[in-house]
């Protein structure tokens, strides 16, 4: 059972995470974050050394629950089928966001790659381990003959990558589904991939 301070923690990590995604890590004054998480100064900094300490810990937070998430989505029957689960679960967990902040690791790469080196080194590795876990589905789909084999399985999973962080950004943007539809139905064509019978497409 979680003490009364880790219950805290977490509630703090988890309205932190959607006051950053919203409005950015730096566009994010402590106030915003004392008004989301309704906690008191004192409190916010007994657990947290300051915002950066936060902003750490929520990337680090939503990183492992992002890998649990790609671990989970990639596993589901052959490769192939996995590759077209994991895109209808990226389809559907901004779906039901009403596309609304976007991806926290996106938007973050944005805000501090040319400002921030400590958040843009944790971001680039949560995009080589996106990329590698990718990939290696790829490898096993290749060679199951579910998708093509003509190109590298990485550049393939980092065209993926890229081109679902470029959906998400504009079915932000637009507050549309359609962009991020149209490029995973664009990957399915890319990849030679068709989708379970019995699994409506995004």
């Amino acid at each position: 059972m979680l003490s009364k301070g880790e219950i805290t923690k977490d509630r703090i990590l988890a309205e932190a995470s959607l006051v950053f995604n919203r409005k950015g890590i730096n566009a994010t004054s402590v106030s915003d974050l004392l008004t989301a998480t309704g906690t008191t100064r004192g409190n916010l900094y007994f657990h947290f050394s300051g915002k950066q300490a936060l902003a750490l810990a929520v990337l680090n937070r939503e990183r492992e629950q992002f890998m649990d998430f790609l671990d989970q989505s990639l596993s589901k029957g052959t490769p192939g089928k996995a590759l077209d689960n994991f895109l209808q679960q990226a389809y559907t967990k901004h779906q039901q966001t009403n596309f609304i902040g976007g991806c926290l690791f996106g938007n973050t790469a944005l805000e501090a790659s040319d400002s921030t080196p400590v958040f843009a080194n944790l971001i680039m590795v949560v995009f080589n381990d996106w990329i590698e876990k990718v990939e290696s589905v790829i490898l096993a789909a290749q060679q199951s003959q579910e998708v093509r084999a003509d190109l590298p399985a990485h550049d393939l999973a980092a065209t993926i990558v890229a081109t679902i962080e470029g959906g998400i950004m504009q079915s932000r943007l637009f507050k549309t589904a359609d962009p991020l539809r149209n490029c995973l139905n664009t990957l399915r064509t890319m990849l030679n991939l068709q989708p379970a019978a019995d699994q409506e497409t995004p």
